[in-house]
């Protein structure tokens, strides 16, 4: 297999329909083998059917690694990326399709050229943001961003972008060593992969903002800067060796 397309999903029975049509769609037209993981996170919708229903109609094998219960998008995107994917080549990207597929075209020439790890970026000014988040979205993910400088965790400017590719090495050595379960497991994942050395590329990406984001700004915010805090401490005690 050349590539494995993992998507994390909860509760998005209205919206992972047009993400596996999408992405089948732009499959078959490749010259390489691809297969679609999604990993249902405990969803308490009809997820789990609607995936079940691409599964006989869509030409790309399409597999449904289904949780009993919610553990975090984190949580889901690890089981895909260990216990499900078997590509050369493992992205993970979000439900709702807000970084369209295409932009895999990117990504082929910089594994290629050596990359180990391909992150898509929102900030860089090459990317095409056809819809914004809401202002005080946007502002909580800079903060969040300089907190993670202040830190030491990521000298990256967007790690929130749901759309990372690995190559399967480094998608052993960075998901094997992950705690995270929820939304800073990006971060955690980037500083795994800087501190054994994996080479890491940033490319902007066409992005378009879903009004049903799953994250709490008040909630998730308190939880995701003491994950970065905790990120620090995991490594002292040499939990990412």
């Amino acid at each position: 297999m050349y590539l494995s397309l993992v998507i994390p999903a909860y509760n998005e029975a209205d919206r992972i329909g047009d993400t596996l049509v999408a992405a089948d769609r732009y499959f078959v037209r490749q010259d390489y083998d691809a297969e679609i993981i999604v990993v249902d996170d405990g969803s308490h919708d009809d997820t789990a059917e609607v995936v079940r229903g691409h599964q006989q109609e869509r030409r790309t094998p399409v597999r449904l690694k289904s949780l009993t219960e919610n553990r975090g998008k984190g949580y889901a995107v690890k089981a895909g990326m260990l216990e499900q994917a078997t590509g050369r080549f493992r992205f993970f990207c979000d439900a709702d399709g807000s970084t369209p597929i295409e932009e895999l075209d990117r990504c082929g020439a910089l594994f290629e050229s050596q990359a180990d790890i391909v992150i898509g970026s929102r900030a860089l000014p090459d990317s095409i943001i056809q819809q914004r988040q809401a202002w005080y979205r946007e502002n909580m993910g800079r903060c969040y961003n300089r907190i993670e400088r202040i830190l030491g965790i990521t000298p990256y400017s967007d790690t929130q972008c749901g759309f990372k590719g690995f190559t399967d090495k480094a998608a052993e050595i960075c998901f094997i060593r992950q705690t995270v379960s929820r939304f800073s497991f990006d971060a955690e994942l980037l500083y795994i992969a800087a501190k054994h050395g994996l080479n890491i590329l940033e490319i902007p990406v066409r992005w378009i903002n879903s009004p049903n984001s799953k994250v709490n700004p008040v909630r998730d915010a308190s939880r995701m800067f003491l994950d970065l805090v905790a990120i620090r401490l995991k490594d002292l005690s040499g939990r990412y060796d």
